[in-house]
């Protein structure tokens, strides 16, 4: 077996070093995987190394005050732009990758071209690497697009310019950048090729890092919400939760958290917390926690109270917490997509069995009352202040904010006498503030520097 080599070797041919080219990558080395054992070191390798944007997106969100006067000036130096939401950040700001999402695509992309010539493995296990590896370019191009490209929903997404689509494992393509519509309809497609291939229910734990069968209906259902194409996502969503429908019972002491790689929530649990995010984000905003009700589990499991006014994060910072796709995300897309449609009715079913796990008898009595009594447009924001409540500092509260309403945010701070950051919610010096033209990423400086190409788009 050469896959000690390939590891050793940073996975042999498909280790990479800079150039010029529009990845910036070149092939080196000479060692090259055969195996199906050595294709799947391969994939998990860059499951290992798949980037953490979705954490990173907290910082423009109003989930969190950052902690600038506490910060350490690395953390400072790396973060502090983003969340001010500066147009021109610092050269020491940590940007959202782009290199390392093409990178994924790559691999991806190699080893579906090499799917015949995979040996001593059976059709099986070559069939769920190569349906991994679709799921692995769809989700790549699915987040790439929602980060630099318009939200699908506030434009037009047949002229409007997306990003560069990679579908060939060629280091020396420059490709230009697709349409909005586009990328999305390749996502899709590569969705529907992976259920070709997928044949793994489910994962044990430790191995739920990886894409299964039902995690393609699950991205085709977050894909659908995010298009605003309400059915085909409630069908998808229906899909996931005739076979993953079980919600952590947080009035349980010992269970898990519900984005834990370990809770039996978990569908796929491959994007995790770095530590030094943690750190960063580990104030939430007062405004963020009065989001949640009276008896709601959520605010001590979630969160800790540090002072009478302010709370640190529980949700994070450990190997624990780890998720992609959970069941409670498809209940809350099952809700939105119903309520979207007009289906008051079933929208409040897909709610029910989330809040009877997270919220007490009296809060669960309170809040059932409250949403009896909402009608379609009240019981969609309840939903969309659900979704942030329930899936908060996972990643997703920003594309929420981006694909629905785009809500002028600020954040602010002052310094203090001796010339040090303090932190003033709502203060009056130095606000910054997040305005529709914001909600989308600037293609990284360094990959338009190094190919113009990658801005042009043929219409």
């Amino acid at each position: 077996m050469k896959i000690r080599t390939l590891l050793l070797g940073i996975f042999a041919i498909l280790a990479f070093t800079a150039c010029d080219d529009f990845l910036d990558i070149t092939p080196t080395g000479k060692v090259i995987a055969t195996t199906g054992d050595e294709y799947r070191a391969l994939l998990t390798y860059e499951y290992n190394k798949f980037t953490k944007d979705r954490y990173m997106t907290t910082l423009l969100t109003d989930e969190l005050n950052m902690d600038v006067k506490n910060s350490k000036d690395a953390d400072k130096d790396a973060y502090l732009d983003l969340w001010l939401w500066k147009e021109n950040p610092s050269l020491t700001t940590s940007y959202f990758s782009w290199r390392e999402y093409y990178h994924s695509i790559y691999i991806a992309n190699y080893i579906i071209e090499h799917r015949f010539e995979i040996i001593e493995a059976t059709s099986e296990e070559i069939n769920q690497l190569v349906g991994e590896a679709y799921m692995m370019r769809a989700y790549s191009h699915f987040l790439l697009v929602n980060l630099y490209a318009e939200p699908y929903t506030h434009c037009n997404p047949a002229t409007t310019r997306g990003v560069p689509m990679m579908l060939a494992a060629d280091v020396n393509a420059i490709p230009r950048s697709s349409s909005v519509e586009d990328v999305y309809r390749q996502v899709l497609n590569d969705i529907a090729e992976a259920e070709n291939y997928l044949n793994v229910e489910k994962w044990e734990e430790g191995k739920n890092y990886r894409f299964n069968k039902i995690s393609a209906q699950a991205l085709r259902a977050r894909t659908y919400l995010y298009m605003g194409e309400w059915q085909k996502s409630l069908d998808a969503a229906k899909a996931v939760l005739q076979v993953y429908n079980e919600i952590e019972n947080l009035a349980i002491n010992d269970c898990p958290l519900p984005n834990s790689h370990k809770s039996v929530e978990s569908i796929v649990s491959l994007e995790r917390f770095s530590s030094n995010m943690y750190t960063v984000i580990n104030m939430p905003s007062r405004n963020f926690i009065n989001m949640y009700r009276k008896g709601d589990l959520r605010i001590k499991k979630f969160f800790k109270r540090v002072t009478t006014t302010t709370y640190s994060l529980l949700k994070g910072g450990t190997d624990e917490c780890v998720s992609s796709f959970r069941t409670s995300e498809m209940y809350l897309t099952a809700a939105e997509a119903s309520a979207r449609l007009g289906e008051t009715g079933e929208a409040v079913n897909y709610l029910i069995p989330l809040m009877e796990k997270r919220l007490d008898a009296s809060g669960y009595s309170t809040t059932k009352k409250l949403i009896d009594a909402m009608d379609n447009e009240q019981l969609i924001q309840e939903i969309l202040d659900e979704r942030a409540r329930e899936l908060a500092f996972e990643g997703h509260r920003w594309n929420d904010l981006r694909r629905t309403t785009q809500p002028e945010l600020t954040h602010s701070y002052d310094y203090d006498k001796n010339g040090k950051f303090e932190n003033k919610e709502g203060g009056e010096q130095e606000i910054y503030t997040l305005t529709p033209d914001k909600y989308t990423m600037r293609f990284p400086t360094s990959a338009v520097e190094a190919n113009p190409e990658i801005e042009i788009w043929d219409k």
